[in-house]
């Protein structure tokens, strides 16, 4: 097992793990700009109103892109798996 091998393991999973957590992310920052941005016009400052629409699309999001994570990280492990000879070399 040589560095260049475990370098590239590494930048493939930090690759899916981005891959994989940018849909969920990505809604939860736009969902909490809007409601910023409603806040700030409406001086309405209620805590409840900024956390419950974030994990609601949160939710919605993972039962959404649910499918797709999946494929994402069982290609990753099938390639992960396929690579165990080479460690073991």
């Amino acid at each position: 097992m040589t560095q260049e091998f475990v370098i590239s393991v590494a930048q493939t999973a930090v690759y899916t793990v981005l891959l994989v957590s940018a849909p969920v992310l990505g809604l939860a920052l736009i969902v909490g700009l809007v409601i910023g941005i409603f806040q700030a016009v409406t001086s309405i400052n209620e805590m409840t109103l900024t956390f419950i629409p974030k994990i609601v699309v949160v939710i919605v999001a993972v039962v959404v892109f649910a499918p797709w994570i999946l494929k994402i990280m069982l290609t990753f492990t099938i390639e992960l798996m396929n690579n165990i000879p080479l460690i073991a070399h």
